[in-house]
């Protein structure tokens, strides 16, 4: 394979990262998605599970009964003499994905394994499905536009029930890529006792506004501009699909970059025939779930807050994302004013899909765990830049 196809398999690859298909309730992934088991060992110690919350009432007052929400665990919950779990690691996705992308071979062999940060002898990781994700309750089960607006608060709020009815009332991390970092910050806000520490990976503590804002328009106006919508009361036996090229394009020219884009499509016939390819993966996604989805981050805004952060915490950007660009200093600049914060910023080289990436920041990750008192992981410092 020359370097040209090389670029072109390892963006495609990427961009089928960030459009996982959302799966019908319950079921297990085909088995040409993206988020097989990346390593057999982990078979032995993964399993799936529902946790049903008979009512789950939202920020904004509206109401569902009763709200599933799936996880995916690895490894083996260690129990204090009271019977507490004392091991759990919260693992939170991205925008369009599940918990079960953390399964991704470019994730999971670095994060899993003997020795690395999260090794799976040591930690219990629970990775939930978002509301509307995956196998946890969405709008596209039924009720469709009648479905309640929930929003990232919602997220934290029904993760953190999840995990009481897991028996899980304190973790020793929580952590998150993109959608997952935004929500992170929030689980140290709103819920400051109730981890050892948390780590956001690509995203910034403000509102989501200006060009983050812009191109997340852009995909919802397209979803409800398209010509099957039916203002959401859409025939499911004729789903819109003709958002799906706008969505597709919007997210490979903000989470790529210029050189692996121009490396995918090198000319004008290669570049139609990539973008062919790129709609044609997003055709399996739901418009209504993608709409909550994107508008889901309308309450975002941890800014107000970031004094009710007790733990310490760990904040990674990429110089090369384009969703949350390094010429833009909030995120640095909120660590700075933490009691315990640190900041990192990495070369990069994927731009924002450097998320799926953990190759770039699992070193980061392993040295903060082992500055974390009582933690006793071996993992040697790493350099960072606060």
């Amino acid at each position: 394979m020359d370097d040209r196809n090389r670029h072109r398999c390892a963006l495609l690859a990427t961009s089928l990262l960030l459009s996982v298909p959302v799966l019908p309730a319950r079921a297990d992934p085909p088995a040409a998605a993206p988020v097989a088991p990346a390593a057999p060992n982990l078979s032995a110690v993964q399993h799936d599970g529902d946790v049903d919350l008979p009512e789950f009432k939202f920020g904004n007052g509206e109401r569902l009964a009763p709200l599933r929400l799936h996880y995916t665990a690895l490894g083996t919950p260690q129990r204090d003499a009271a019977g507490k779990i004392t091991n759990a690691v919260l693992l939170l996705h991205a925008t369009t994905g599940t918990g079960k992308t953390f399964l991704v071979p470019s994730l999971a062999n670095h994060l899993f394994g003997p020795g690395q940060p999260l090794d799976v002898k040591r930690y219990y990781v629970v990775l939930p499905d978002g509301i509307g994700f995956g196998g946890s309750t969405k709008p596209s089960d039924g009720l469709h536009w009648r479905f309640p607006h929930y929003g990232y608060r919602d997220q934290v709020e029904a993760q953190h029930a999840m995990l009481q009815a897991m028996g899980i009332d304190h973790l020793r991390l929580v952590a998150g890529i993109s959608q997952g970092g935004m929500q992170t910050w929030l689980w140290a806000e709103q819920h400051p006792d109730a981890m050892d520490a948390v780590m956001s990976i690509a995203c910034m503590p403000i509102q989501i506004s200006g060009r983050n804002l812009m191109w997340r328009q852009i995909v919802a106006d397209a979803v409800r501009s398209d010509p099957k919508w039916s203002g959401g009361d859409y025939d499911r036996a004729d789903p819109p699909t003709a958002w799906t090229r706008s969505a597709a394009l919007m997210f490979a020219l903000m989470v790529g970059t210029p050189e692996r884009l121009q490396a995918a499509g090198p000319d004008r016939a290669k570049t139609l025939a990539y973008e062919d390819e790129l709609t044609a993966q997003y055709r399996g996604r739901d418009a209504g779930d993608a709409l909550y989805d994107y508008e889901s981050s309308a309450d975002y805004d941890p800014a107000p807050d970031v004094t009710r952060i007790k733990v310490p915490m760990l904040a990674v950007n990429f110089a090369d994302d384009q969703v949350n660009p390094s010429q833009l200093p909030v995120t640095r600049e909120t660590v700075e004013h933490l009691a315990s914060g640190k900041f990192v910023l990495l070369p990069g080289g994927w731009g924002h899909a450097g998320i799926f990436h953990a190759d770039l920041w699992a070193d980061q990750l392993g040295a903060f765990l082992s500055s974390l008192p009582g933690l006793d992981h071996p993992h040697p410092p790493v350099s960072a830049e606060k």
